[in-house]
């Protein structure tokens, strides 16, 4: 398999050099050159297949033989070694649970593949890496745990100072050893251009190798993928077709959906719920893209002015507007309508969802009112504990604090605190 640049088709890279590198030299996101669907006897007869077993056919040719075989398995052993259940909670509605990995978010299994993908590649090498990554949230608290100890890798994650959640600072800053977290006085959308900015300064890519675990990098973004497949294996015996309803901040999830589409896995339609920060539900109405600062919301890790993978959607669809709108539609909701939906599930069906898995309901909800044929599953990105000050003023409730959580929580906090550009580039030159 190779990648090529979607800012220049003719720069291309291997599945190594693209996850080593993060982003190709034109700073361009790598794209797979090709899409194999799998054959139709995989999705007949997926319900007697395991995880790992679904995981290895679905990853296996944008892989390719860069990874053996046998090691290959051995990564998705580690990477998926939790649940991932389908909870039902009305006709037709059903949640899937990504939160049961060691940081309770559902970028564990992108950010423990590519740390073992880098683990891989580095074996005997003297080379070092840097991998530098902005957070709204659970990205850095998933990247700080899976790339925790690995060799040859240090770690430096930029994040807004006062909106992420306690338990979301905590998973990203008491770590130590090779985890380094630089505190922004800013927004989300400022801590990307800062990462943006590394990855284009000759001064800092001339004195040390620079990759990134946001979800512009290919190994944290496609596994994600796998989401959708072991979905649709719980799924398969309704015999209805499916919806799938993300909430979307980077839309990195749900362009993995998309891909597990084009590897042919039966789904209807796909809907991006977000929350204030609408900038692709006003495209889909006005044919327009226009990036705008981000907003704070109560979902802060969807807080995205101008998410990074959009362009990848629009490649899967080859830039055709009428395509991507028959396959996805967007709603954008308040933080008033998302508490409000937090007190429905919880009156209603006894579930207590996260912030963000309230949009990806009310985005269900919302089309599901045309279209009630379909069976919907909205995915719950986080456990509702990491956003508890939330939970608790809106449900009057405290929801018991897992041990995952519980381990971290007594730590003290170690971070750098900053404010521009110029303070990021002397703490990267300083090693």
């Amino acid at each position: 398999m190779t990648y090529y640049s979607l800012n220049n088709n003719a720069i291309t890279a291997t599945f190594e050099e693209a996850v080593v590198n993060g982003i190709a030299p034109d700073k361009g996101l790598y794209f797979p050159s090709g899409i194999s669907a799998l054959p139709t006897s995989f999705f007949e007869g997926i319900e007697q297949l395991s995880n790992i077993e679904i995981a290895q056919q679905a990853i296996a040719q944008f892989v390719g033989d860069e990874i053996p075989e046998s090691e290959l398995i051995k990564i998705l052993g580690r990477v998926l070694d939790f649940d991932f259940p389908i909870i039902e909670l009305e006709h037709n509605v059903a949640t899937l649970e990504l939160f049961h990995g060691p940081t309770m978010a559902f970028k564990d299994v992108g950010a423990r593949f590519m740390a073992n993908c880098i683990g891989y590649f580095s074996k005997g090498t003297k080379e070092s890496v840097t991998v530098l990554v902005a957070t709204s949230g659970d990205t850095g608290g998933a990247v700080a745990n899976g790339f925790l100890g690995v060799e040859g890798v240090d770690v430096v994650i930029l994040y807004p100072s006062g909106k992420v959640s306690e338990i979301q600072e905590k998973q990203l800053t008491t770590l130590g050893q090779n985890i380094t977290a630089l505190e922004v006085d800013g927004t989300f959308d400022d801590c990307q251009r800062m990462v943006k900015e590394a990855f284009l300064d000759s001064e800092i890519t001339a004195h040390k190798k620079l990759t990134s675990a946001n979800s512009i990098n290919v190994a944290r973004w496609l596994p994600q993928l796998f989401y959708f497949l072991f979905a649709y294996k719980r799924a398969k015996s309704k015999g209805k077709e499916i919806v799938f309803s993300i909430p979307s901040g980077n839309f990195g999830n749900i362009c993995a959906g998309m891909m597990a589409q084009q590897l042919g896995m039966p789904v209807k339609h796909f809907i991006a719920a977000t929350n204030v920060n609408d900038v692709v539900p006003t495209f889909l109405k006005t044919a327009s893209y226009d990036p705008k600062p981000s907003k704070a919301t109560i979902s802060n890790a969807m807080d995205v002015g101008d998410p990074s993978n959009f362009i990848r959607i629009q490649q899967i669809y080859e830039n055709d507007f009428a395509k991507l709108k028959a396959n996805l539609s967007s709603f954008s909701f308040t933080d008033e309508e998302t508490k409000a939906a937090m007190k429905s599930l919880q009156k209603d069906s006894k579930y207590i969802a996260d912030p963000h898995g309230a949009v990806g309901y009310l985005g269900l909800k919302k089309f599901l009112m045309q279209h009630p044929e379909y069976y919907g599953i909205f995915l719950e990105t986080a456990h509702p504990v990491k956003f508890l000050p939330v939970v608790q003023e809106t449900l009057d409730i405290t929801p018991e604090i897992p041990a995952q959580i519980m381990q971290v929580m007594h730590r003290e906090k170690v971070s750098i605190k900053i404010k521009s550009y110029p303070e990021l580039k002397t703490q990267l030159l300083k090693a």
